[in-house]
């Protein structure tokens, strides 16, 4: 399979039955949230692969076109520099690459049924993107402090085969990088189209703090269980 993203992987058991795609935020690697896995209670849950792949390196417009590893592109929604907008070319495009991954866990032996889509900010966005388009029912699907991109399409686009999936959607009440309304409204559109979102919020900012971590851990137990 060509045109892989690098990816780094963690197994917690010797027989794998179940994975995890995790994608980082804006500027960060696929290293950003490797450590969460030993902080996870996984107690009950199949043998997971956590992959996390490295998204390309790419110029953004809001950091002054410099070049860091991004999902996509963003750049300023108005005159003022007061909105931002995401680049629907890059979000589809990484859309296709985490459907690559996934199609290469099929390969190995998990059936899509076994996969969870996780991340965090523009990574986050990339699970919304990828996971509710994605033809085969997957496991389920964690958002943290990101928004749902492309979202005039949604519902056009959005795949009857994970209509039920589980919806794990959490955000910083003090969320400066991607504001609390924005993810706070992406769950409304979610709930309004009759999905069953578990929707957490912490007194954070743009970041994970302890109790999301177990959360987390909790999720993804009920989610993979007996799978």
């Amino acid at each position: 399979m060509s045109n892989l993203l690098e990816t780094i992987e963690l197994e917690t058991g010797p027989n794998p039955t179940a994975a995890v795609i995790w994608m980082h935020g804006l500027g960060a690697d696929g290293n950003d949230f490797v450590p969460i896995v030993n902080e996870l209670d996984l107690s009950g849950a199949p043998d997971i692969r956590f992959i996390f792949p490295h998204a390309p390196m790419i110029p953004v417009t809001i950091n002054n076109g410099h070049v860091m590893r991004a999902w996509y592109d963003v750049s300023f929604g108005d005159l003022e520099g007061t909105t931002k907008r995401a680049d629907e070319k890059g979000v589809r495009h990484s859309q296709a690459q985490i459907g690559t991954l996934i199609a290469r866990e099929n390969e190995r032996k998990i059936s899509s049924k076994n996969i969870v889509l996780a991340g965090f900010s523009q990574g986050g966005a990339i699970s919304l993107q990828t996971g509710l388009r994605y033809p085969d029912q997957l496991a389920g699907v964690m958002a943290l402090s990101c928004y749902l991109p492309c979202a005039d399409s949604f519902t056009a686009e959005a795949a009857p085969a994970n209509t039920k999936t589980p919806l794990l959607i959490a955000h910083g009440t003090q969320d400066p990088v991607v504001p609390y309304a924005m993810g706070k409204s992406s769950r409304d559109v979610l709930v309004k189209a009759g999905y069953a979102v578990d929707w957490r919020e912490y007194p954070m900012q743009h970041s994970v703090c302890l109790e999301e971590v177990r959360d987390i851990g909790a999720w993804l137990t009920a989610v993979l269980k007996g799978r």
